[in-house]
């Protein structure tokens, strides 16, 4: 990287630092403007005109000042990673967070206790990265059927894009999880549902993402995540996996739903031990 271009990121961070915004963010968004990423902004030598460096400058003074409106990052990049892929992500859709891929890895895990083909249904899919994931990093190992299922519109857009993007045979199934796939029976149901306590004041970047992503329907959040529970229930086969996240004061509330029709219940940790998801067995 140039001295210019060190110098102009200096300043992104500076201006973001202001208002406690990861530096990071700083370089993604320079990663962007230049077509690389953020590993190849540090480590590659960029061969600037001084007219594209003056573009360069005013396009990304104008990126940092859009990101200190508090859009994040992601929408204005339009990607955000996800275990070993890059997502399309915008207005509309819920940007896939870490704590998620320890679900998709939990679920990787559990699926060597089921004969091919298995049978996967992710509900409440939005972008898409957990249904994927699993696809793509199963390949040529596993024989995995996934349904993706989705009511929002707004998602649905990107869930079906990701789907193209990377030419995974997954179908997209537009219903909300208590109406979907009537009659059907797999071996697992995996969801990150909408689970935020309606009165939890959200931060300021979080409010810039689809509200029928995040709350979950009621004062404890746990309205929508009991539809999926049941959902679950009503699709999963005698032995099947159910795998879903949750914040870390709602594992007690998700034990006791499940244990109508669940056993070996277990709650599962995210990587600053808070807990993040937990998984059952149907009876």
């Amino acid at each position: 990287m140039s001295q210019t271009l060190r110098d102009l990121l200096k300043a992104g961070k500076s201006r973001l630092e202001e208002k406690k915004i990861s530096p990071v963010d700083a370089e993604l968004l320079l990663a962007h403007l230049l077509g690389a990423t953020r590993m190849e902004l540090h480590a590659k030598q960029f061969d600037l005109s001084d007219s594209e460096r003056e573009r360069i400058a005013s396009e990304f003074s104008e990126l940092i000042t859009e990101r200190l409106s508090g859009r994040p990052t992601q929408y204005i990049i339009g990607e955000a990673p996800f275990r070993y892929l890059m997502f399309d992500v915008g207005e509309g859709v819920l940007i896939p967070r870490p704590e998620t891929e320890l679900l998709v890895d939990e679920v990787l895990h559990q699926l060597a206790r089921y004969a091919d083909p298995i049978s996967i249904v992710d509900l409440g899919s939005g972008s898409g990265v957990i249904a994927i994931s699993l696809v793509s990093e199963t390949a040529k190992k596993k024989d995995l059927r996934v349904v993706a299922v989705e009511k929002s519109a707004g998602a649905l857009k990107w869930l079906n894009q990701n789907i193209a993007k990377f030419d995974l045979p997954i179908r997209v199934v537009h219903a909300s999880a208590s109406d979907a796939l009537e009659g059907v029976k797999c071996d697992v149901v995996v969801a990150n549902p909408p689970y935020v306590p309606s009165i939890q004041e959200l931060p300021e970047e979080l409010r810039h993402e689809p509200a029928d992503a995040l709350f979950g329907g009621s004062i404890d959040g746990m309205a929508i995540p009991a539809e999926f529970i049941e959902a679950a229930a009503r699709l999963l086969k005698s032995g099947g996996l159910f795998a879903c996240e949750h914040n870390e004061v709602q594992g007690p509330a998700f034990a006791a739903l499940l244990a109508k029709d669940f056993e070996s219940i277990a709650l599962h940790r995210d990587l600053n031990d808070r807990p993040r998801f937990t998984t059952a067995i149907r009876r």
